[in-house]
């Protein structure tokens, strides 16, 4: 397998993946969802990497899925996992990874690349790209978020002009929606997010790790449920080094130097 679909960059503390099938528009196949799988799981074991950023390369962040790889799977043998068992799998370790991951959308980003997009904390996008459920328009049903997400993420009402009309919007748009969090001019956004990653690669990582896991559970619990559960991880919080080297930083006005533990 070549590595070349995905390509690996470490920037300090950042690692920055790109989709790399440009002439197919950064289509998803079972080859770069095993990158992807392999190159998050080392990025989780390495201490020293505290952000990920998703990115593409060419005119396309992701156009969703290889089509050829779904058709294909009805020809597996019973019990064998398709392209949709192993999506599924990537894009849960996506929302569930323990580092803020930021998806950084250079272009067009459709169906399954949508729906790649917004396993991400944080979405920032070129002004030039566009953004699309799609599904609607090739007569296919959403399967990794599209229904079951966007809802969460934008407006109802929108989340469903999206679904069922198929229609692209732009960064600004969606940014005015608050599924895009910055806009950047196309030749700007490489280095708009790496800043806003290593921004945050600043923090405690074992801070920004317990946030995320509280706030991306939050939507299924109730208010005191949720409140429960932030409490806990402070209980938890007030333990660490990192605690109290924020708390000494603060005391000395010196930038504190956080160590995840």
């Amino acid at each position: 397998m070549s590595e070349d679909i995905l390509l690996y960059e470490i920037a300090g503390s950042v690692a920055r993946l790109t989709l790399n099938r440009p002439k197919a528009m950064n289509a998803l196949n079972l080859a770069i969802l095993a990158e992807l799988e392999r190159r998050l799981d080392e990025i989780a074991r390495d201490d020293e990497l505290r952000v990920v950023i998703l990115t593409g390369a060419g005119p396309a962040f992701c156009a969703g899925a290889d089509l050829k790889e779904i058709l294909a799977g009805s020809s597996l043998a019973a019990g064998e996992a398709d392209f949709l068992d192993r999506a599924s799998v990537v894009f849960d370790q996506l929302r569930n990874f323990p580092k803020p991951v930021i998806a950084a959308l250079n272009g067009v980003t459709m169906g399954g690349g949508l729906e790649l997009a917004m396993c991400a904390d944080m979405i920032v996008a070129a002004h030039s790209a566009t953004l699309a459920d799609a599904h609607a328009n090739f007569g296919v049903y959403p399967g990794a978020g599209g229904a079951a997400v966007l809802p969460r993420l934008i407006p109802l009402n929108m989340a469903m002009y999206l679904l069922m009309t198929g229609k692209s919007l732009s960064a600004a748009e969606m940014k005015g929606y608050g599924l895009v969090c910055e806009v950047h001019a196309d030749s700007e956004l490489a280095d708009g997010a790496l800043a806003l990653a290593a921004q945050i690669a600043k923090k405690s990582p074992i801070a920004l790790r317990r946030m995320k896991e509280v706030a991306r559970s939050s939507a299924d619990k109730t208010r005191d449920d949720a409140l429960l559960h932030e409490q806990v991880m402070l209980r938890k919080h007030l333990r660490t080094a990192d605690f109290q080297e924020g708390l000494q930083a603060f005391a000395e006005k010196r930038a504190a130097q956080f160590k995840g533990r």
